[in-house]
């Protein structure tokens, strides 16, 4: 591949930076999200989505924790806080009394200018005389988060799916045309109110209730109000439940193994929380109520019936129904995703009970699963562990401990007639410029669970075991370095892995930021564990794969309007002597002119195979995610306009085109366009309050 000349210009635009003069300080409102994400977001080699961590995040953004509030797992649910600061977070408060201000977090001797400026956006400082004399009716109807979004998304070019001379089999039912509208008002730790309603792009709009069709393909809706009396949580609609270390009931917010090397490897007992994800898989519907009977006490039970997505089929011998695997997409488009919708009862009933004292907590949990019809899943080499039949029940316990700067978290989970998995870790600040995190798991190959976010090496807490290491050392006030090696071990096989084996994982991070505005980072992570070999179904011979990445990355502001990001992104990857390449460049621009904000993208990528796909973070408008991988041989570009029309109404039109140099085509089955050019358009609404 040609990238010598690629290479050069980037150097030659990060070695340029260094004449660069220093700017004056970020606005307390200004968070730059992909940053964020480079951060705490784990380094992937498969699509997986992220709409639920991003979302969670931009609503911590929208409604910010009081500080005077906060307790010690809200502050750890954020991932940006060491142990050493969190305990002095609360220290400071409960020896000095309520914060008067979010700035005095400045005296506090573990927080410094750049954790400052990084935590700034999600904290706030609550004047509880204002709220203190006014009902629940005053606070929800004088609520200024308090907002509805309207939201239009379409690719230009015409996919195949969408052609009358298209197959019927294979022709979306509906235009090419996606709708997304949410509204919600909340207020942190008082309630929270919301809708959101979507059609996807090539579903119908109907009216046929004998097919569970009621106008848009997708409506979720919740209704939250907390703290009241011995109530302190009620939820009905949808939501999920994060108890313990996310390995019986996990819900979205949980990251893994990442640039972040210490916080994100323990989860954050948050409890129940609302469901406000397009994701259409992966949430409970129902009722969800927390209870503090004794001080201290919590009784947590929920309840959960929903309709799932499942292509159903019929036994041959007892012609009962019953269906493979259920599908997660959430696409309702052809002939044959819309007969496996809403085909599968899922029921679920929990019960937690947990203990909280100072800086202790821990809790026993009961969950159970219903499925109708019953879950068989296609036998095959590798699978004959995964559940088959109409119910699981998991019974689990968890424990989460800190003292002075140390924290232990553990959580065990069996599943009844089946396996058990656990985990366990440790986190230290054992210096103000040197903390710690220690990690250990082990999943049995039948051990079976539908929710959960347990770290793991796989997608999914089975067949695993593993030790984890991180460190994070910051040599002075502008470099960091940091890092973590993980190795693991599959006792069974696993998904395009026929043999039980071993792997590791490691990843080093250098950071140097000279001034707030200017900031560097240099990244390599090298990944090894056995794949199938390719040509070979019948023997599932398995060699040792090895990828390597490597990123280099610039963030600077050529004045305090206009700032910039040059990256260079790498990757290779080895299996029995045969190696290929992938690699992406990127220049951003983004402008702040008023009332305009502009953020443009142009990318080079060059990829020899789907190992080598680069996943980058773009822009996108508020509350959307954009995380595309870029395959093959092209251009990525994108321009985004938000315009501030007045204090109440903000508007966005985002553009993004992709060009390739090797094809012809783009996509496949209903999603083909021919051409090597695909062009989308997103336009949004978003009216405050």
């Amino acid at each position: 591949m040609r990238r010598g000349h690629c290479i050069v210009s980037l150097l030659l635009a990060i070695c340029s930076i260094g004449f660069l003069p220093a700017f004056s300080q970020v606005k307390r409102q200004d968070v730059d999200f992909e940053k964020l994400f480079d951060d705490l977001f784990p380094v992937q080699d498969l699509d997986l989505n992220y709409d639920e961590l991003y979302e969670n995040l931009a609503q911590i953004l929208i409604n910010p924790i009081d500080l005077n509030e906060a307790t010690h797992q809200q502050l750890q649910s954020l991932y940006l806080l060491n142990e050493m600061q969190v305990n002095e977070i609360v220290d400071y408060r409960n020896k000095t009394g309520p914060f008067l201000s979010i700035y005095e977090l400045q005296s506090l001797e573990s927080i410094d200018s750049q954790t400052l400026e990084k935590i700034l956006p999600f904290f706030t400082v609550e004047d509880a005389s204002k709220t203190m004399n006014r009902t629940f009716w005053q606070r929800l109807s004088t609520e200024q988060n308090n907002y509805f979004i309207l939201r239009y998304e379409r690719t230009i070019e015409t996919k195949h799916g969408y052609r009358a001379d298209t197959d019927s089999a294979a022709r979306y039912a509906g235009s090419p045309d996606k709708f997304y509208a949410r509204y919600r008002v909340s207020r942190t730790g008082d309630f929270s109110f919301g809708f959101t309603i979507e059609k996807d792009a090539g579903e119908q709009i109907a009216w046929t209730p004998a097919n569970k069709i009621y106008g848009f393909d997708n409506y979720s809706f919740h209704a939250q109000v907390m703290n009241q009396g011995i109530f302190k949580n009620i939820i009905i609609g949808d939501y999920q439940a994060q108890f313990g270390q996310g390995l019986g009931l996990g819900g979205g917010f949980g990251m893994g193994k990442g640039s972040e090397t210490i916080t994100t490897i323990r989860r954050a007992n948050l409890g129940f929380i609302p469901y406000t994800s397009l994701n259409e898989f992966g949430f409970f519907r129902g009722m969800a109520i927390t209870v503090e009977p004794i001080l201290n006490f919590k009784i947590n039970g929920f309840g959960s019936s929903i309709s799932r997505d499942g292509l159903l089929q019929q036994d041959s011998e007892s012609d009962q129904s019953f269906f493979t695997s259920l599908t997660a997409t959430g696409l309702h488009r052809t002939p044959r995703e819309l007969s496996a919708r809403k085909q599968i009862r899922e029921n679920n009933l929990g019960l937690t009970l947990n203990y909280q004292f100072k800086s202790l907590e821990a809790g026993i949990m009961v969950h159970h699963t219903s499925l109708n019809p019953p879950l068989q899943p296609n036998p095959n080499t590798y699978n004959q562990f995964l559940f088959s039949g109409t119910g699981i029940t998991n019974i689990g316990s968890f424990l989460n401990y800190s003292y002075s700067n140390y924290t232990v978290f553990g959580e065990f989970s069996k599943s009844l007639d089946a396996g058990y998995g656990f985990n366990a870790g440790l986190l230290s600040s054992l210096t103000s410029s040197f903390d710690f995190s220690l990690f250990i798991r082990h999943y049995e190959p039948d051990y079976q669970t539908f929710y959960t976010n347990a770290v793991a090496e796989n997608s999914i807490p089975r067949n695993e075991s593993g030790m984890y290491w991180g460190l994070k050392y910051k040599i002075n006030h502008s470099i960091t370095a940091s890092g973590y090696v993980d190795v693991f071990k599959f006792p069974w096989l696993r998904y395009r892995g026929y043999s039980p084996s071993t792997g590791s994982e490691g990843l080093l991070r250098l950071t140097w930021q000279p001034s707030k505005l200017v900031s560097f980072f240099i990244q390599g992570r090298q990944e090894s564990k056995i794949r199938n070999l390719p040509d070979n179904t019948t023997n599932y011979k398995t060699g040792m794969g090895t990828k390597n990445n490597f990123w280099l990355n610039a963030d600077y502001s050529l004045t305090k309007n206009i700032h910039l990001k040059t990256r260079g992104q790498f990757s290779n990857y080895k299996l029995e002597g045969n190696k290929t390449n992938g690699m992406t460049l990127i220049q951003d621009v983004n402008v702040d002119a008023g009332r305009f904000t502009i953020s443009a993208r142009y990318a080079l990528f060059d990829t020899d195979d789907i190992d080598n796909r680069q996943y980058v973070y773009e822009r996108d408008v508020w509350l959307a995610f954009s995380f595309p991988s870029y395959s093959g041989v092209g251009v990525r570009s994108y321009l985004m306009v938000q315009y501030n029309v007045n204090r109440n109404v903000d508007l966005w039109i985002r553009w993004a085109r992709t060009q390739f140099s090797d094809r012809e085509t783009i996509g496949s089955g209903g999603e083909l366009i021919d051409g090597d050019t695909r062009n989308d358009i997103k336009f949004q609404l978003r009216f405050r309050f």
